[in-house]
């Protein structure tokens, strides 16, 4: 909560959402006494609301010109939920944890309110806290439209643009996005130190860095998935078959595909959903 305070003229904002993933085992341990948990952590940040909200001896002696803004209780209350984090490389006693803070538009940042989101860190005991902000309202896609297409520098030098052979729209957390798929493979997920993606998610740990593969077979035109997740894709709401297989703790690749019709909706852990669609079929 103090990493993601933000001071504004008359108060200081505190991120009231909160999403703490814990290892599995971690989880486990846990489970019978999570709203315990979560009773007492917000029972511990109203406590830290009130400590660093106590005058400091200069405002109490009335020798500071500006008293500092005070930080002011999410109106909703804190919102906080335990969940389990699937990432490979996470450890017993790792703690992720990933706040948000819905801020009311400022000069600096341009038109238009904002959302903080701080994520912390705490892997092999070793703590790391990172910050950034977001346009509230739908980021621009990633791939630009036909129209802007045109005007990119790669026209501009006679450069012919590949012809996508299907669309991919989703929204996560960085707004309403569109992804043009022009190669015959492509790899989906969060993406990461390690992990190469080509669509890359800016979403929750319980998708996968590399979640899935898609496929297009050039000869059919026809589209497959491979699922390559822990917690699982759907088509059309149907759970795809996992390729991933665990043998003495070894992580392997059984090359299982589903075919993808088009259009069609990509769940991703049931937390995230791609709308997809080949351009061939319309």
């Amino acid at each position: 909560m103090r990493e993601g305070l933000e001071p504004l003229h008359y108060s200081t904002l505190a991120p009231a959402i909160y999403h703490v993933y814990l290892h599995p085992d971690d989880l486990d341990r846990l489970r019978g006494i999570l709203p315990r948990v979560i009773e007492e952590a917000r029972r511990a940040l109203d406590a830290e609301v009130e400590t660093l909200n106590r005058a400091s001896l200069a405002e109490r002696l009335r020798l500071a010109r500006h008293r500092e803004p005070k930080v002011a209780v999410p109106e909703g209350g804190w919102q906080i939920g335990i969940l389990e984090n699937t990432d490979d490389d996470v450890a017993p006693g790792d703690i992720a944890i990933y706040s948000e803070l819905a801020l009311p538009s400022k000069p600096e940042f341009g038109a238009g309110s904002m959302t903080k989101r701080i994520s912390t860190r705490r892997m092999s005991g070793a703590e790391t806290t990172a910050r950034k902000y977001e346009p509230a309202a739908a980021a621009a896609p990633t791939v630009p439209p036909p129209a802007a297409a045109d005007t990119a520098p790669a026209a501009e030098a006679g450069q012919a643009k590949a012809c996508p052979t299907a669309i991919i729209e989703y929204e996560d957390n960085g707004g309403r996005k569109s992804f043009e798929m022009v190669k015959d493979e492509i790899v989906v997920g969060r993406g990461g130190r390690d992990y190469w993606t080509d669509l890359k998610l800016d979403t929750v740990p319980d998708v996968s860095r590399e979640h899935f593969r898609l496929r297009r077979d050039p000869a059919t035109g026809k589209f497959f998935l491979k699922d390559l997740s822990r917690l699982g894709t759907t088509i059309d709401g149907r759970k795809a078959p996992s390729s991933i297989e665990f043998v003495d703790g070894e992580k392997r690749d059984r090359n299982v595909e589903a075919e993808v019709p088009s259009p069609a909706r990509i769940g991703l852990a049931d937390v995230l959903y791609l709308e997809f669609r080949s351009t061939s079929n319309g």
